[in-house]
């Protein structure tokens, strides 16, 4: 399994990104939140997940590996392959599916192109107790429990507190994910200035 790219962004299209790794250019599948933070000609990490087929090899990219945990988990639920995961990702936040599962909000589950009410139900019933709650995913991340950032619960009051959603601001957070993940491989601390203006400008050209 490829669990993650790092390199130069060498196209970004509205489906996807090609990153070049060790002179390969890799085309990974993005939500259009991730593809928000990259850029042409800079470096940037994905976590990845990839989908093998019979008469294709799919890699598909997250903001953060807690992304890329859910968009694994959704394909275990009867009906889900990794087009309408990747279209749930885009619709919504890792804690707003969370939240839709464990509160069996099938109107905010047929938001998402190519899911109808059967198949909202259909989802909550194969994912209850498999993906968490939003409580647990902010105390601890998939990876052993670490605990979340701080520059992501500053991101996020600053973002709340300019007035936008909880929602919203959970979708900035992942978009800059990529972003504050360069900084802290090359050894510096995420500077909440940089990573507020960021978000906010994510939010502006949803």
């Amino acid at each position: 399994m490829i669990a993650s790219v790092r390199g130069r962004v060498a196209a970004v299209a509205p489906d996807g990104a090609v990153v070049e790794v060790g002179g390969v250019g890799m085309l990974v599948h993005c939500t259009p939140g991730t593809l928000a933070t990259l850029r042409v000609g800079e470096e940037a990490r994905l976590a990845t997940s990839l989908v093998v087929r019979e008469d294709s090899l799919t890699l598909f990219g997250f903001g953060s590996d807690d992304e890329r945990g859910v968009f694994e988990m959704l394909q275990t639920a009867n009906g889900v392959g990794p087009k309408v995961a990747l279209a749930m990702l885009a619709v919504h936040t890792p804690n707003a599916l969370r939240m839709a599962v464990a509160s069996a909000d099938v109107k905010a589950l047929t938001r998402v192109p190519g899911v109808g009410p059967k198949g909202a139900q259909r989802i909550i019933v194969d994912l209850k107790d498999k993906l968490g709650t939003p409580e647990q995913a902010v105390n601890a991340a998939l990876n052993g429990g670490a605990p979340v950032p701080a520059w992501r619960d500053q991101v996020h009051s600053g973002l709340v507190g300019l007035g936008y959603s909880a929602r919203d601001a959970d979708e900035a957070v992942a978009a800059v994910a990529p972003q504050a993940d360069v900084e802290v491989a090359e050894g510096r601390s995420p500077q909440v200035a940089v990573l507020l203006k960021a978000a906010l400008r994510a939010l502006s050209v949803r």
